[in-house]
C-alpha cells in the first residue's frame, strides 16, 4: 500500500493512539481537568480588587458621642474592621509597621469640644500604602464619611454644623508609598515570584532529566544518603537564586527607584530559607514525575495558586477567608510581606519573625516529604 497522499485510516489511527496515550498518562490528564477548574474557582471566587473589612486601629483621646458615631460609621461602610479600638500610639505604630492593620485613625483629645465650637478638628488617618490597590477605595470612603458620619448627631442646636463643609477634617497620610507608585509594590515582589517560578522548575527538571537519561541509576547505586543527594542538588541553585535576586534588586534600585529602608543582610538571610523551600518543592516533584513534561506541569500547578493567592497580583485582604488560609500556607505570601516590609518599611527581625517562621515550617515539611519520596524510589 502506497504511503503517498493523505490516508484517513492512518490519520484516525494516530488520533486514537494519542487519546490512548493521553488516558494512560494520568498526571497529564489530571492537569487537563484540574487547571481550568482551579482557574475558574480562583478568578470567580477568590479574586477581589475591592477589599473590604480592612483591619483598623483607633487611637483616641476622646470618648464622646461623636467619636462613637464616627467609629460606627466606619464599620457600617464595610471597608473597615476595628480590631483595636483603644490602641496607644506605640501599639498603633507597631501594628501598622508589621502589617497587622491597614489603617490607624488618630482622634485628638479635644475632638468633641472643638467640634461643638465649630473649629473643624482634624483626624489623622494613617494608611499602609505599600499596596495602593488595597487602600484606594477605602480612602475614597473616608473622604465621604467626613460629610455623613455625624449627620444624625448634628440636629437641634447643632444643626448649623451640618449642610455646609464637613464638621471635621480628615487628613490621610499614606505611609511607605505616599505617591501610590505601583512599581514600589510590584518590583520588590518580583523577587519572590521569579524565585518561585525558576527554582521549582530548575530542581524538578534537573533530577527528572537524570532519570530520563539513565544517570540517576548510577547515582542511586552510589553510597550516598537521600539527604546528601538533595543537598547536592539544591545548594548550587541557591547561588543561582542569589544571582537572580541581585539582578532584580539592581533593577528595582537603579531603574525604578524603589527605596530600600531596611537591612539587606537580613533580607539575604531570609531569602536562603525561601529559595531552599522552593528548591525542595521542585525536588519533591521530581520524585513523582516520570518525565520532564510532568515536572513542568506540576511546577505550573504549584506556581499558579501561589501567584494568585499571595497578594502579588490582587490585594490579599480582598480574598475570602478560605482563600486567605490557602495563601498563608504558601511561602510566596510570606516572602512578599518580608521583602516589601524590609525595603519599604525598614522592618527588622521582630516585624518579620512570624512570616520567617512560616517559611521555615514550610521548608521543614517539604524536606521531610522529599526525603520520604526519594527513599521510595531507591527501593
Amino acid at each position: 500500500m502506497s504511503r503517498r497522499g493523505f490516508s484517513w485510516p492512518r490519520f484516525v489511527a494516530l488520533v486514537v493512539k494519542e487519546f490512548i496515550q493521553m488516558r494512560r498518562d494520568r498526571l497529564t490528564f489530571a492537569m487537563i481537568i484540574s487547571i481550568p477548574i482551579m482557574q475558574l474557582v480562583l478568578f470567580g471566587y477568590a479574586i477581589n480588587t475591592d477589599p473590604k473589612l480592612l483591619p483598623t486601629a483607633i487611637v483616641s483621646g476622646d470618648n464622646s458621642l461623636f467619636t462613637r458615631s464616627l467609629i460606627v460609621s466606619l464599620q457600617n461602610s464595610g471597608y473597615f474592621k476595628i480590631i483595636h479600638q483603644f490602641a496607644t500610639d506605640a501599639e498603633a505604630e507597631e501594628l501598622i509597621s508589621s502589617g497587622d492593620v491597614q489603617f490607624v485613625l488618630r482622634i485628638p483629645e479635644n475632638f468633641s469640644r472643638d467640634l461643638l465650637r465649630g473649629d473643624r478638628p482634624t483626624i489623622l488617618v494613617e494608611a499602609d500604602a505599600t499596596d495602593p490597590a488595597a487602600t484606594s477605595n477605602a480612602v475614597g470612603t473616608l473622604n465621604q464619611l467626613a460629610y455623613t458620619a455625624l449627620n444624625h448627631d448634628l440636629k437641634g442646636p447643632l444643626a448649623s454644623l451640618a449642610g455646609g463643609p464637613p464638621p471635621f477634617e480628615m487628613i490621610i497620610h499614606k505611609r511607605y508609598n505616599p505617591e501610590g507608585i505601583n512599581q514600589f509594590n510590584i518590583v520588590p515582589g518580583l523577587m519572590g515570584v521569579v524565585l518561585t517560578m525558576t527554582m521549582i522548575i530548575f530542581t524538578a527538571l534537573a533530577v527528572t532529566r537524570e532519570t530520563e537519561r539513565g544517570t540517576m541509576e548510577t547515582l542511586l547505586a552510589m553510597p550516598v544518603r537521600p539527604f546528601e543527594v538533595m543537598l547536592g542538588k539544591v545548594i548550587p541553585y541557591i547561588f543561582v537564586g542569589y544571582l537572580q535576586v541581585a539582578l532584580i534588586y539592581a533593577a528595582s534600585r537603579y531603574l525604578f527607584g524603589v527605596p530600600v529602608e531596611g537591612n539587606l543582610g537580613l533580607l539575604s538571610l531570609v531569602l536562603i530559607l525561601f529559595i531552599a523551600a522552593n528548591l525542595c518543592v521542585g525536588f519533591t516533584f521530581s520524585t513523582i514525575a516520570r518525565n520532564q513534561l510532568q515536572a513542568i506541569q506540576m511546577s505550573f500547578f504549584f506556581f499558579l495558586p501561589s501567584l494568585l493567592l499571595s497578594g502579588f497580583m490582587f490585594p490579599f485582604r480582598g480574598m475570602p477567608e478560605w482563600a486567605q488560609y490557602i495563601g498563608e500556607a504558601l511561602p510566596l505570601t510570606h516572602i512578599l510581606r518580608i521583602v516589601r516590609g524590609i525595603m519599604l518599611k525598614g522592618n527588622g527581625i521582630t516585624e518579620i519573625a512570624n512570616d520567617t517562621m512560616a517559611i521555615a515550617a514550610f521548608l521543614f515539611v517539604v524536606t521531610i516529604i522529599a526525603l520520604k519520596r526519594y527513599r521510595q524510589t531507591m527501593d
